[in-house]
């Protein structure tokens, strides 16, 4: 517990050392530039949503996209939910069933993953047994499954006919 004489040490700490500082207009000014530049670097640095990614990818492939949520075991709303809300960021293990239905490689598997705010790292098991199917090309979930099961480990999901 602090003592009065701490706190009225702090009291005076606080009154000696902070300053409330009021800005003039033209010293207003000066922060615009700061203001300005975070824009353009954003803007300039911004990359596509998860859902317009997948969207592209989708495009790509060629296939339908039922035939791509049903693949990656996801139902129809939750779909509807990742095509049409962009700033929706499914989980993990959502956006590895859809780049394992759509087939892709390790590095178009890594920008969906990355558009989500994931990665696959090389320290855990789940990602290397992710990384050694897709190498391998094996897509199909339930060998995926098989392949996690094997070591004990959570599968995806499964497939919807």
């Amino acid at each position: 517990m602090l003592t009065n004489k701490t706190l009225q040490d702090l009291k005076a700490f606080i009154d000696e050392n902070y300053h409330v500082v009021m800005l003039s207009e033209s010293a207003q000014f000066i922060y615009e530039p700061t203001h300005y530049e975070l824009e353009n670097f954003i803007e300039g640095n911004k990359k596509p949503s998860f859902s317009q990614t997948l969207l592209k990818f989708i495009d790509k492939s060629g296939l339908s996209d039922s035939q791509v949520y049903r693949k990656a075991g996801i139902d129809r709303r939750h779909f509807s939910k990742i095509r049409t809300n962009t700033g929706y960021k499914p989980n993990k293990n959502t956006v590895i069933s859809l780049a394992l239905a759509l087939e892709l490689d390790i590095d178009e598997t890594n920008d969906l993953l990355a558009s989500a705010g994931y990665s696959l790292s090389k320290s855990e098991l789940f990602d290397l047994i992710i990384l050694f199917c897709i190498e391998k090309k094996i897509y199909q979930i339930e060998d995926v499954n098989t392949a996690l099961e094997y070591f004990d480990l959570k599968p995806l999901g499964r497939v919807i006919e």
